[in-house]
């Protein structure tokens, strides 16, 4: 009988740990709602199931359009086919609320060019929830007179780091970098959206013990167009496996680093650096007409910092 109250007990204050937010989620929703994670596959270990049900949960109160699926959906190396037993752990069984039963937009990450790449692709035909047109594309959503446009890249072949490993990153060297970076300045450059959002795996400015090689392609690359089109809001991405906010002085754009949505790791600031924690969650991103906001939600769905962009 003492186990079994206690027992009780325990879901009691499990279930009111998410019930008392309830009426702080649904304030964070405006016209437009969507997700982002990143970082995810572990089998549901670690924090990724809990992440997955608060997810699910949230997604009860704010409503969200799609969820962003910023690379690194299967670690470690990522799917050999569509067949591949780590769809089912790594993601169908893990995200099964049926709030999550919605469109997920995909970019690759590292850990999925050490596998089948095609095949993350692919699934797009075989999951009705996974759509994944190609390696970069854009998507538009308009909801209540607010548009926004997700613009989504390919960042591990505009590291030379990757493209050297061509044993490890089989198809990191096959890419076109210069095709990719004029489609992206070409999208930019016609985008008449309210927001426009660039998101990738790889951070542009961040905090992190990974080389320094990675942060210097990609302002020589993705940096260099998007500093061009004064429209960009936001740059959103993973890699890191903590929160970050940065600002670069002189720069109009907010970069956003997620937390892993499964295993996190620690994090320090640096000069622009808005804020930063190593806490694991994932993003809610709410806009419209006048302002876009990006939430850190923690495991426990706490709001831990909201980067504004208002017109």
């Amino acid at each position: 009988m003492k186990k079994l109250m206690t027992l009780a007990i325990a879901l009691i204050l499990s279930a009111g740990a998410f019930a008392q937010n309830y009426e702080a989620w649904s304030s964070l929703k405006k016209n437009a709602n969507f997700f982002l994670a990143s970082d995810l596959g572990r089998n549901g270990y670690y924090d990724q199931k809990p992440i997955a049900e608060l997810m699910g949960i949230m997604a009860e109160e704010i409503g969200p359009e799609c969820i962003i699926a910023a690379g690194d959906i299967h670690h470690f190396d990522g799917v050999q086919s569509v067949d591949d037993p780590l769809w089912m752990t790594n993601y169908e069984l893990v995200y099964s609320h049926p709030e999550l039963m919605i469109d997920w937009l995909p970019v690759l990450g590292n850990h999925e060019y050490r596998g089948n790449t095609q095949a993350v692709m692919d699934y797009s035909n075989k999951s009705r929830r996974w759509n994944m047109p190609a390696r970069y594309y854009t998507k538009v959503y308009e909801e209540d007179g607010t548009t926004v446009r997700f613009v989504m890249v390919d960042t591990t072949p505009l590291m030379s780091k990757y493209r050297k490993e061509s044993e490890k990153y089989p198809d990191a060297c096959k890419q076109d970098n210069a095709k990719q970076l004029a489609w992206l300045d070409s999208v930019l450059t016609s985008s008449k959206e309210d927001w426009v959002i660039v998101v990738g795996h790889h951070p542009i400015y961040a905090e992190t013990p990974k080389d320094a090689s990675e942060r210097e392609d990609m302002q020589n690359t993705l940096g260099r167009v998007l500093a061009k089109h004064k429209q960009v809001a936001m740059y959103l991405c993973g890699h890191i496996h903590n929160f970050q906010h940065l600002q670069v002085e002189g720069d109009g754009i907010n970069y956003v680093v997620n937390s892993s949505a499964s295993l996190s790791r620690k994090v320090m600031p640096l000069e622009d650096t808005v804020f930063c924690s190593p806490e694991p969650g994932f993003l809610v991103i709410a806009a419209d007409e006048k302002e876009l906001c990006v939430h850190m939600i923690d495991k426990n769905g706490k709001v831990l910092h909201t980067v504004k962009r208002s017109k």
